[in-house]
């Protein structure tokens, strides 16, 4: 498939559908021209709509099949990420998964649901198709929330599933700019043993929050407010032998940990498919320790060949979200392996 990135617009024509209070996704359209099967993207941390480049190539590349692209906000899309979670996300997204079910079967009568997602996305997705249905409730988030059952996808695709927690590692193996590895160390080591401490306050009724001098020299953006609570779940210093709820691709989990989520896939009955996953070969959030290729083949054997798609790959050169100037080929890759499985998806019975 021959895409040409500079023809691809930069406003993009759609319908912004409200699919819960105060939540809402952007279908990308042309015209009156409506599709029977959705792909709804899932984006990582700082993610909103527009923000994934790559997305734009999808669109340009389905717009003559019968899939649309919904580009999904969470309560967690932007700077809610520092107070977010994996499990309010995948509430989230099941209501848009419902949502547009309901949504195209009044036009169509039925069709296919694909969730994809970018970076912290891909958590999202792993956890939607893995965890419990419905999910665990958080002894202390949930007490006054009811998690949702979530209802089958017909398809799953992760794209830069990235560790955070090795990433921080990374960071204090190295040091920054600013500080020393051991200057970072200690810092981290603080961080860490504070938020422990005092994660809650008021009764456990609400989170603290990481201060922001500390979380902006770790890495994170300075204008985001991390709680002590998210920031141990993707620190998940405990890890790898008790990981937290953000740690789920770290390459030093062991193959039963991976039994957990990879394995566990077939055994919720959330998936209708295969599970396909593309890594970035030239990954900045992945630190040089990891082997992307072995880490692929562990993923695979864990989730077994009747859930993992065997075009799943590591796509040479690619960035982390592909947005550098030298994606065009790694762009052209992907757009070609995730219209390849939707068109694999939209034929089957």
């Amino acid at each position: 498939m021959q895409l040409n990135l500079d023809a691809v617009p930069m406003g993009q024509p759609g319908i912004l559908h409200q699919y819960a209070e105060k939540l809402v996704a952007f279908e990308y359209t042309r015209g009156n021209q409506s599709k029977p099967n959705s792909l709804l993207f899932i984006g990582g941390l700082q993610d909103g709509l527009c923000t994934v480049e790559y997305v734009a190539d999808l669109v340009a590349a389905l717009q003559n099949s019968d899939w649309s692209v919904f580009s999904l906000v969470l309560s967690s899309s932007y700077n809610g990420w520092g107070v977010g979670r994996l499990g309010k996300d995948i509430d989230e997204v099941a209501q848009c998964v419902q949502y547009v079910r309901d949504y195209k079967r009044q036009l169509f009568g039925s069709g296919k649901v694909v969730i994809m997602g970018h970076s912290t996305g891909s958590q999202d997705v792993m956890h939607y198709i893995s965890c419990p249905n419905p999910r665990p409730r958080h002894p202390v988030l949930d007490k006054n929330v009811e998690p949702l059952m979530r209802s089958p996808v017909d398809g799953a695709i992760i794209q830069a599933p990235v560790s955070d927690r090795e990433g921080i590692l990374w960071v204090l193996k190295a040091g920054t700019e600013r500080d020393s590895p051991e200057t970072m160390r200690e810092i981290y080591r603080k961080a860490v043993a504070d938020a422990k401490q005092s994660t809650y306050e008021d009764g456990d009724r609400v989170e603290t929050v990481v201060p922001l001098s500390v979380t902006a020299r770790i890495g994170y953006p300075s204008s985001t407010a991390v709680s002590s609570r998210r920031f141990l779940s993707l620190t998940s210093p405990d890890s790898p032998r008790t990981p937290d709820e953000d740690d789920l691709f770290s390459s030093d989990l062991s193959d039963d940990q991976l039994q957990q989520t990879f394995g566990a896939i077939g055994t919720r009955e959330l998936l209708s498919s295969k599970l396909m996953v593309l890594y970035s070969g030239r990954d900045q959030s992945v630190p040089p320790w990891v082997d992307k290729e072995v880490l692929l083949k562990r993923w695979s054997v864990a989730a077994g060949q009747d859930f993992w798609h065997q075009r799943s790959m590591v796509i040479p050169n690619a960035s982390h979200a592909l947005s550098d100037c030298d994606q065009a080929e790694p762009r052209r890759i992907l757009v070609e392996r995730v219209t390849g499985y939707l068109s694999e998806v939209g034929t089957r019975v």
